[in-house]
This record gives structure tokens, C-alpha cells and sequence, in this order.
């Protein structure tokens, strides 16, 4: 039996069903009340438990061989954030005490390229740099170094742990509608798109569920594994939506010191009205910082090998447009 918490998530639904393809038995950890549409229609058992409720994991992780830990909460706000360092860091403490204790086999930990240090321009970021948990740009970056710095602790204290760190995710099946998957449906929309000058390393959802099980099966323990993908402008990826679509649409470019001006007051606007930010200092920062990101210990190590990025902006249309009705017009989103 296979566990994935995180189960509803992104990458957490894509993993099942690549894991289900493998003819894998698989039990999802969801939360109480959360939406599960993204995993409603799998054949797999789900059990209701909270990482950060240590009686509420032990029935999940009774008969469990693997176990892959994605439950985490991101956030590009600015500040500190108490639950989002609950979450990631105390729920994946409690995690690892379970596993343990059960006699788990092996985990394979969900971290972030964001919780390794940043790197100047010109210095390629490959898995020789270390977590960093004083990183100054978001308490999401803090949270995931200091969680991937536990389970890295956890292995040398005998449980059989791995981590890897995907860069930017977009691809299909993105039930939730990620921070780059709202831009890609807006454009695919023609709805009006403003951006600003800025790049990064982008990956498909489906090659890092991909990485995830092949690093279950040949990570060496205690590593930690990047899985990017390729650098892109976010030009390019408009303008590639605009290709797969065969549609125009309104896009505007902010000039970057506008944009930076402007993102000092958009946290206070996104909480005023309780909307989902896209638009912070940390987005900027990131568009902004080194995204020369190296995936090549994970293909030597692990047999990993990300797809064309144009095939995942392609993919990741074609489903959003095929399933915007039923998923999201509905909502009134």
C-alpha cells in the first residue's frame, strides 16, 4: 500500500494517477471537508486525517509500505506566516514520528527548488547548495528548507527518506488553478493579461509525479533531487498559448519598477478582498532571481527526463479548455 498526502493537490492527484497506471494500491490523505474533486472518480481508499494531528495519521499509516509527503501550504505573501510554517515544517515533523514509528519503508519528501539558497546569475543552482532556513524572501521558502533540513535528519537517524525539489509546476489536471495555471486559463480565455519582463524554470506536473516514484525507487537515501524542467519567459509562455489557442488576446507589459512599486500594496489588497494572490514582491523577486536550475543528478541518478515545455503549455490548454465548463464556470470563476 502506497500513501500520498497532499493527495488533492497538483502534483498529490497526478502522482495517484500515475502510481494507479503501475497497477499500485493507493491510499490518499485528505482533509476534513476538503474538495476531493480532483481524486473523486480514482479507484483508490481515502482516509481523513491532518498532518498536523498526530492520533489522526496513525490509522492512514497502518499496512503502509511508501509513503510520498506532499500536504504543505504555499504562499507569496509577504511576512510570517504561522500556519503555513505549521503545516510544512510541525506536520512534516508529525509525518516523519508516524513513519517511523509504523516502520515505513521509505518516504519520498515533496520540497521546493525555494528552499534551496539562492544563487547569483551566472552560478547554475544544482543540489550541491544547501537549505536554506534563513532565506529573506518568504516564509514559504523557510518552512520547506527547514521541513527538507528535518527529514534529512530523519534519514541519518535510520528512516529511509529521500527529497526532491520540482521547480515550477504547471500541466493538466490542475483542479485548483496554481498561481502560473490562472495565467495560462486566462490567456487561453483572451481575457486581458498584463506582465512584466521576467523568466523561470518551468516543469510538467506529470514528469515531476515521473520523478517523485522514480525516486522512490532508485533515490539513494537522504538526497534531495531537483526536477526542473526548462527556463521560459513569461512572453514566451503567452505567446505560446496564443499559438496553441489560435487566438489573440490583450497583453500588456508593466515596466519593471512599476510593478515593484505597485506590489508593496497588492498583499494589502488580496487580503482586503480575500482573493488568491498572484501579484507580490516575491513573484517579482522570483521572476527576477538566477532560474539556470540543473536537473542533471536526477537524470544520471534517477532516469528523469522532463518533456519539451511547449508540449506541457500546449497540454496544460487543451485541458483547461476542455474542462472549464464542468470545473470552473460553474464556480463563477
Amino acid at each position: 500500500m502506497i500513501l500520498v498526502t497532499g493527495a488533492t493537490g497538483h502534483i498529490g492527484n497526478v502522482l495517484i494517477r500515475q502510481l494507479l497506471d503501475k497497477g499500485e494500491k493507493v491510499r490518499a490523505l485528505v482533509w476534513k471537508g476538503e474538495d476531493t474533486t480532483s481524486i473523486r472518480d480514482l479507484q483508490i481508499e481515502t482516509i481523513e486525517g491532518d498532518v498536523l494531528d498526530l492520533r489522526s495519521l496513525k490509522p492512514a499509516f497502518k499496512g503502509v509500505d511508501v509513503v510520498y509527503h506532499l500536504a504543505g501550504v504555499i504562499s507569496i505573501m509577504p511576512g510570517h506566516n504561522p500556519f503555513v510554517w505549521d503545516v510544512n515544517v510541525q506536520g512534516t515533523r508529525n509525518v516523519l514520528q508516524i513513519a517511523r514509528q509504523e516502520g515505513i519503508r521509505r518516504l519520498v519528501y515533496t520540497s521546493s527548488i525555494h528552499a534551496i539558497a539562492r544563487a547569483p546569475h551566472g552560478v547554475q543552482i544544482d543540489e550541491s547548495l544547501p537549505f536554506d532556513i534563513n532565506n529573506p524572501y518568504g516564509a514559504y521558502d523557510r518552512s520547506k528548507a527547514e521541513a527538507s533540513l528535518e527529514v534529512q535528519e530523519a534519514s541519518l537517524a535510520g528512516l529511509d527518506a529521500v527529497i526532491v525539489c520540482p521547480t515550477g509546476v504547471i500541466g493538466p489536471y490542475d483542479f485548483r488553478r496554481s498561481e502560473m495555471g490562472n495565467v495560462i486559463l486566462d490567456a487561453a480565455l483572451r481575457k486581458t493579461t498584463l506582465y512584466v519582463d521576467g523568466a523561470y524554470d518551468f516543469v510538467d506536473v506529470r514528469d515531476v509525479a515521473d520523478g517523485l516514484i522514480k525516486a522512490s525507487e532508485h533515490g539513494r537515501k537522504g538526497e534531495n533531487y531537483i526536477l526542473s524542467g526548462q527556463k521560459i519567459s513569461v512572453r514566451y509562455l503567452l505567446e505560446t498559448v496564443r499559438e496553441v489557442t489560435g487566438y489573440a488576446f490583450p497583453k500588456f507589459k508593466i515596466p519593471f519598477r512599476l510593478a515593484e512599486i505597485a506590489s508593496h500594496f497588492t498583499p494589502a489588497f488580496y487580503i482586503w478582498r480575500k482573493t488568491k494572490p498572484k501579484f507580490t514582491p516575491y513573484s517579482l523577486e522570483v521572476l527576477q532571481s538566477n532560474s539556470d536550475i540543473s536537473h542533471v543528478k536526477a537524470s544520471r541518478e534517477l532516469g528523469y527526463t522532463p518533456r519539451p515545455i511547449y508540449a506541457s503549455i500546449t497540454d496544460t490548454v487543451r485541458w483547461f479548455l476542455e474542462n472549464y465548463i464542468l470545473l470552473f464556470a460553474k464556480k463563477g470563476t
